[in-house]
This record gives C-alpha cells, sequence and structure tokens, in this order.
C-alpha cells in the first residue's frame, strides 16, 4: 500500500510534488513525527525526511520547519551520518553522537528555542604578517552547532532543489561544475556573444541579510528559522562573500549553508532569466517541424540566450546580435544592482565575442570553435601511418595463412601415413573407432577451410580461371564436329561451372562497388565536415595553461626553468605522506580538468614535473641520487606498508594516459590539498581523540598546519605574485596543530577529506 501526498500549486508555478513511500517505513518512522522526545536510534532514508518536509506544507507556504522537522532527533541523528566520515551501523554511530552530546536535549533546546549558538563557536584569531591580508579572526562551528547547520541544510534542500532553475549549479546534488561544463559542451549551438557577471568583493553585510531572510519567508514560514540564520550570520559562522575564490572549494571558512542560501539569494535572477529564455524562443520559431525539414534545413541558426550559474559566477551566452545581449546585460545588471542591491563589476562585466576571445568561467577557459577544431581530420602523415600498419597486417595475415596451410599438408600427410600403416597391418582387423570415418571428417573440415580462402580470393580465382578456361580447342566448330556429342555436352557444362564459380567477374564487380561506396561516403563526410565548419560553432573548454604552470611554480614543483625540483618542507614528513600528498595533488587536477581539450597538458605536468620533484623530494630526504630513489620507489612510486605490502597511491604513467573525460563526479579545486602543508610533530602531549567527524580513534598524531601564503609570505590578493582564481584557507588556522589518526591522516594528504570535516574545536595550539 503506498501513500501518496499530493500538493497542489506549489511554489505559484503550478508544480506539484508526489511523495511516494511504503507504508512500512512510513509507520515505522510515524511515531517519530508525533513524538519528537523518543530515543531514536535510526537515522532517516531520503523519502522519509521528504515525506516529513512536505508535511509541513500548507497553503503555499512551509511552516514550523525547525519545530517539526529541524529539531527531530531522527532528522538530526541523520545529520550526524552525513557528518560522519566512516560508515558505521545505526547503532553505532547513534553510540558515538551519545558519548560526545545528547541528540533528545538538543533537540529539545531547538525546539523551545534555547539553542545557545554562541557558546559552540569556536574563535581563531590571526597572527599573519604585514605583509599578508590582515583578515579578521575567523569563527567556526564546533561539531553539535555542524550538526544543526547541517540539519538546517537537508530541510532547505528538500524545500527549494526541485524549485531552483535547470541552470543553477552548485550546492545541489549532481548539479556540479562538471555538470555545468557538460551542459556548455553538448547544449549550448552557434555562441556569438557572451559576458560574464563580475561582483565587486563584498561581503554579505545586515541589509543583504534582512533581504535574504525576506526570501527565506516567502517560503518558509517560521520566525525560528529565521533567527538562527540571522544568529549565524551576526556570530560570523555564516559569512557569504561575493566577487571571491573561495566558495564551494572545501575551505574551512566556508559554512555548509553558504551554497544553498546563495541559491536562494539568485533565485528571482535565475527566474527573471528563464523568462527572457522562453520569450526569445516564442519569437524565434524553428520553420518547418517535419523530420525532413529539421533534419535537412542546417543553415537555420536560432536565437537563443543560455545562462550558466555556479553560486555566484554568472555566464549569459546568446547565438544573436551584439545589440540583443547588450539589452540583456542591462536588464540582468538592472536586477542585479536594484533589486538584489549588488555591486557589479561594470569594467569586468563587458561583452566578449565568443569566436575571437576566450573568457575564464568556473577555473577554465571557454571559446567557441568549428567542429574540426575539437575533432581534427586525420592529417597526412597519420594516414600514412595508418596505411602501413594495415600493409603490415596483410603480410602477416599472409605469412600465417601460408603457415597454416604448411602445417595442414605435413599433419595430412602423417596422417594418411599412420592410417595406411595401421590398415596394411591389420590384416582385415576392423578397428572399433572407425578411424577411417574420423579421417575423413578432418579432412572434410579442412577442405571446406581451403575451399573458403579459396573463393574468398580474387587473385587465386583468377589464376585457376585462366588454366581451366585457355587453349579451349574444343570451342572450335570444326573440332566440336568430329568428337561425340556426349564428351561435348560434358565440356560444355564443366566450361559453364567453371565460369559460374571461378569467373572473378562477378567478384570484382563487387570490390569495385565496395570501393566506390568508400570514396563517396569519404566525400560526403568530407563535404558534411565543411558545411558544418562554416555554418556550426562548438564550444571549446580549455584548461588554463599559464595559470596551471604558474602555481605549481609558486607551490615549489618547477624551478625558475620549469624543470621538476624537490620541495625541502616536506622532507619531514614519512616515505608514504611525501608521495600520498603529491598524489592527492595530482589526482585533484586530473579529475578536475578531465573535460578540458588540452587535457594532455595537465597530463605532462602530473605524470612529469610531479612525478619526479616527488622523486627529487624523496632522494633530498634520504640524501641519495635521483637514479638511486627510482631504483627503490620505481617510476610508479610504490611504498612499502606496516604488513609489508606494496602500495601505489601515485597514479602510474599508463595510468594517466588512459585517463579521459569519462568520470561523472565532481570534484573540489585542488586549491586546498595544494595550499596546505601538515608536518608531523614529536610533542609530549597528552592523548587526543582523532578530530575527524565522530572518530573515536585515539592512537593520534600531531600534525602543524602550515598555509602557502604564510610560508611564501605572499598576499593572495596580490595577482602578479598569487594565482589569479586560486582560493586559499583562512591564514588565522597557520601553524595551528591538529591530532589525526592513521586513516584520516591519509585521507587528507589523498584530497579525499579536506578541514571542513574536522572538529574545529580539536585544533590546539602548541608554541
Amino acid at each position: 500500500m503506498v501513500l501518496r501526498l499530493r500538493v497542489h500549486s506549489l511554489y505559484n508555478r503550478g508544480i506539484s510534488f508526489l511523495v511516494s513511500s511504503s507504508l512500512r517505513n512510513l509507520s515505522a518512522s510515524s511515531s517519530l513525527f508525533l513524538n519528537s522526545d523518543q530515543t531514536i536510534t535510526e537515522p532517516l532514508v531520503k523519502s522519509e525526511l521528504e515525506a516529513l518536509v512536505l508535511k509541513q506544507y500548507s497553503h503555499g507556504k512551509f511552516y514550523s520547519l525547525v519545530k517539526n522537522a529541524v529539531s527531530l532527533p531522527c532528522v538530526l541523528l541523520t545529520a550526524c551520518q552525513n557528518l560522519s566520515l566512516s560508515a558505521n551501523s545505526s547503532g553505532e554511530l547513534a553510540d558515538r553522537v551519545s558519548r560526545r552530546f545528547s541528540i533528545e536535549e538538543m533537540g529539545r533546546e531547538i525546539r523551545e528555542g534555547r539553542f545557545d549558538i554562541r557558546s559552540c563557536c569556536v574563535e581563531f584569531v590571526s597572527s599573519s604578517e604585514k605583509l599578508l591580508r590582515c583578515d579578521e579572526s575567523l569563527v567556526l562551528p564546533n561539531l553539535k552547532l555542524k550538526v544543526l547547520i547541517e540539519a538546517i541544510r537537508m530541510v532547505l534542500e528538500i524545500v527549494y532543489d526541485d524549485r531552483f532553475a535547470t541552470f543553477s549549479y552548485g550546492g545541489r546534488v549532481g548539479m556540479g561544475r562538471h555538470t555545468a561544463i557538460r551542459y556548455l559542451k553538448n547544449s549550448v549551438e552557434n555562441p556569438r556573444w557572451w559576458f560574464r557577471v563580475s561582483f565587486a568583493r563584498e561581503m554579505f553585510e545586515e541589509r543583504k541579510v534582512d533581504k535574504l531572510c525576506g526570501f527565506v519567508a516567502e517560503k518558509i514560514n517560521d520566525g525560528l528559522l529565521i533567527e538562527m540564520i540571522k544568529k549565524l550570520f551576526e556570530f560570523g559562522i555564516l559569512k557569504i562573500e561575493l566577487g571571491g575564490c573561495n566558495s564551494g572549494r572545501g575551505f574551512p571558512q566556508e559554512c555548509g549553508l553558504c551554497s544553498i542560501l546563495i541559491n536562494v539569494y539568485f533565485d528571482g535572477l535565475d527566474k527573471e532569466i528563464q523568462d527572457l529564455r522562453l520569450k526569445m524562443k516564442l519569437k524565434n520559431p524553428r520553420v518547418g517541424i517535419g523530420d525532413e525539414e529539421s533534419t535537412g534545413n542546417v543553415f537555420f541558426k536560432a536565437v537563443n540566450i543560455y545562462a550558466v550559474r555556479y553560486l555566484d559566477e554568472i555566464l549569459v551566452i546568446t547565438s544573436g546580435s551584439k545589440m540583443l545581449t547588450m539589452d540583456l546585460k542591462k536588464r540582468i545588471v538592472d536586477i542585479l544592482e536594484q533589486r538584489l542591491e549588488l555591486r557589479v563589476d561594470r569594467l569586468n562585466t563587458s561583452i566578449h565575442s565568443a569566436v575571437s576571445e576566450k573568457i575564464n568561467f568556473l577555473g577554465m577557459y571557454l571559446q567557441a570553435v568549428p567542429p574540426s577544431v575539437l575533432r581534427p581530420p586525420k592529417s597526412e602523415k597519420a594516414v600514412r601511418a595508418m596505411k602501413k600498419y594495415q600493409r603490415q597486417k596483410d603480410v602477416r595475415k599472409s605469412e600465417l595463412r601460408n603457415a597454416r596451410e604448411r602445417n595442414r599438408k605435413t599433419l595430412g600427410l602423417k596422417i594418411f601415413r599412420h592410417v595406411l600403416k595401421k590398415i596394411k597391418q591389420s590384416n582385415g582387423f576392423k578397428f572399433e573407432g572407425e578411424i577411417e570415418n574420423e579421417v575423413r571428417d578432418i579432412f572434410q573440415s579442412w577442405g571446406e577451410e581451403v575451399m573458403q580462402d579459396f573463393m574468398g580470393s580474387l587473385e587465386e580465382r583468377w589464376k585457376w580461371h585462366w588454366l581451366l578456361t585457355r587453349g579451349d580447342f574444343l570451342s572450335l566448330r570444326h573440332i566440336r564436329e568430329k568428337l561425340p556429342q556426349d564428351l561435348i555436352d560434358a565440356y560444355d557444362e564443366f566450361q559453364e561451372q567453371v565460369d559460374k564459380h571461378l569467373a572473378p567477374t562477378q567478384a570484382k564487380k563487387v570490390l569495385e562497388d565496395e570501393e566506390r561506396r568508400v570514396e563517396e561516403e569519404e566525400e560526403q563526410r568530407y563535404a558534411e565536415r565543411t558545411v558544418e565548419d562554416l555554418t556550426k560553432l562548438c564550444m571549446k573548454v580549455s584548461a588554463p595553461e599559464e595559470l596551471v604552470r604558474k602555481a605549481i611554480k609558486l607551490v615549489g614543483f618547477t624551478n625558475n626553468m620549469g624543470r621538476p625540483r624537490p620541495i625541502i618542507h616536506l622532507v619531514t614528513l614519512e616515505d608514504s605522506d611525501i608521495i600520498k600528498w603529491y598524489a592527492g595533488v595530482g589526482r585533484k587536477w586530473l579529475d578536475f580538468f578531465c573535460c578540458c581539450h588540452n587535457y594532455k597538458m595537465v597530463k605532462i605536468i602530473v605524470s612529469y614535473h610531479m612525478r619526479f620533484s616527488c622523486i627529487l623530494t624523496l632522494a633530498e630526504k634520504h640524501g641519495s641520487t635521483k637514479r638511486e630513489a627510482i631504483r627503490h620507489y620505481t617510476k610508479d612510486l610504490r611504498v612499502s606498508d606496516l604488513e609489508g605490502s606494496e602500495e601505489a597511491h601515485f597514479p602510474s604513467e599508463r595510468e594517466v594516459k588512459m585517463m579521459g573525460d569519462k568520470n561523472l563526479s565532481d570534484p573540489k579545486p585542488v586549491d586546498g590539498t595544494l595550499s596546505l602543508l601538515l608536518i608531523r610533530l614529536a610533542s609530549d602531549e597528552p592523548l587526543h581523540s582523532c578530530a575527524a567527524s565522530f572518530c573515536e580513534r585515539s592512537d593520534t598524531i600531531m600534525y602543524r598546519l602550515h598555509l602557502l601564503q604564510n610560508r611564501l609570505l605572499i598576499n593572495p590578493l596580490d595577482e602578479e605574485k598569487w594565482v589569479p582564481g586560486m582560493g586559499t584557507i583562512h591564514s588565522a588556522l597557520n601553524r595551528k596543530c591538529l591530532p589525526l589518526c592513521s586513516t584520516h591522516i591519509s585521507d587528507v594528504y589523498l584530497g579525499k577529506i579536506t578541514l571542513q570535516d574536522v572538529d574545529s574545536s580539536s585544533f590546539v595550539d602548541l608554541r
């Protein structure tokens, strides 16, 4: 039996929700919905959480979400499950949470408005040098407050996710950077003009927070939720910075609510752009709706508007005129400045030609190019190489065929001699196995194979046809008159069979037709490619080669000449940790740029520069040469674990070569892993539990954080010295210490987890 809850006229757009879940699941959780003080040991699945949230919908709004959803112990336990880094059973997870705080008491405090957010804040004071940016103090939530923030995020996701526009990316499940790039590559046709909206770097102040809360209140009638959001902004836990480069990168200073609240704030703009796109599509209908007309008219170019928004990065593309793009830009900028009260950097928000100029979006370069640039035809050298390879295959095939015939002849003679010898020695004695039939079957199968090969060879058929038809004196009239009629009829029948089976004329005609068909198809493909190049434009996505090379030089992978060099700061780490750090940076770069046209350049940087920088670092640590390090670790950088078995964390050369645009995941950028070093300390501090969320291992080691900008004494705002677009971890965490177990320190080095996944109250300040 299925319970169906249909909510009509949702979001004032005629959207309806259909919530379906099994009666068994809902009956198991119905008591949770009614009695929030009951002890909970099971987190909710997604369908149960959706049913719980949508149950609070009435007359176009959601009511009392904090009281009836966020504060429930089952929802808080689900938030703990999302934050937990280890796959535990629900009972084990509940025990781990209960040893830190009581979920029932926490839910009661939230429901009654007594939850003290200020007491759950951990403040870090920046002690950066004068050359660096003087950041204000950093405020991070402890694990208990993180659970509340995650519970609010889950509820807001159910409320808003289906309401957001289809081109709204970031902070949504399955809607990340790579999804946006794939949309641009696969859906945008004939882009002519585009512009990227740039914001002046500013933080959300009180006025914008009030406006954001007003947008939330349009759909959610819950004063307690609005008050919590305002307190998170007031205490500095929730900060939204527009125009920066720290959003969506896994930095610890980014709150879990930032992404979804940015999407809520820009949702009005998304709806306006969506309406403009629909109006433009209705203004320019496609002429001819039949299949033949729609596929044959390759010269038709519809005027379309495309838009992609990833958090605060907005890209608008048009296939129309520049005047149309200018009007569109004016309307969007007016909405941002007047309705949303945002400061737009008009100098950098300029219109560019999609054909002649590249544009930087989501850390990659975009440009409109003909299809032949993305899928170039084979060069003459490649064609010659392919023909040479085909000739080599034919020669090898002929050699194998001749060897098979020779072996078959030798084996047949041996079998024939053996059978003849047995028959002579038998003196009339009959074999039980009837060897004659077996030999006959073998010879018959061989004969059929030989005939198939013979009939498939035009040269052999031509040769035998010429031998059997030359000197046909029996066709002369004065000769035929002197011969018996039976002989003449037999000869004529034989000639008919020879012409029927061996005449190469029919086979030659088939081969000529096949060659002609191949040539016509090649000419047709060439014509289609030429027409496409003249009438169609595609999106080319490229990795920023100069910025990537500047980044590897800034970190220390290469010297001024662009050659690999060791990183001295890493020699204090264990060998496996050094390799894991290099592997984490390399794999993140490979995953992030896998959708780029110049992916080969990134492969070279990882497979050559980073690999040999790691080898040189290991050689520097042990005072050996590069050759000795390669001999010991191999080029695949294999290292032995505690049990003596070899591990390979760094991608091998073959693995890098086989990588391509087949991965649909959405990895975070490399900025956090690249700019962070964790150095192991020899400390006499008492044992601490692991700082990873809900990890209870006490066999930890203390590590000190070293940030790249503090180590190099560079201000990240200085684009001449720093890499433009590369984010940084807040400098207040520099030289702070963190206890981590062996599993989670390995995950940090490999880039699987970030400092967002640790409990901020676990930081230790050791001098």
